[in-house]
């Protein structure tokens, strides 16, 4: 499992507890539960802000990959041309 599935797996879980908590909630005083509920949701925030990162790096390398694939294929075209004029001769 990658770790952004295993993020998206802990988001979903923690979303989950946060919505049966403010269905039990209903205002009632604060308990030892909504410590436990502010901190997942800080980790929620902590896991969104480096899949926010993960997925700005992984678009970075994305636009540079396609970059160096038009370089190769613009090369292989090339390649293939000249070898063509030869074979052809």
């Amino acid at each position: 499992m990658s770790r952004l599935d295993s993020a998206i797996r802990r988001f979903n879980a923690a979303l989950e507890r946060l919505e049966a908590a403010a269905r039990r909630s209903n205002g009632h005083a604060p308990s030892p539960f909504d410590d436990t509920l502010a901190k997942e949701l800080n980790a929620l925030r902590e896991d969104r802000a480096k899949l926010a990162d993960e997925l700005s790096r992984l678009n970075v390398e994305k636009v540079a990959l396609e970059g160096f694939t038009e370089e190769v294929a613009g090369r292989l075209e090339g390649a293939i041309r000249e070898i063509r004029a030869v074979l052809s001769h």
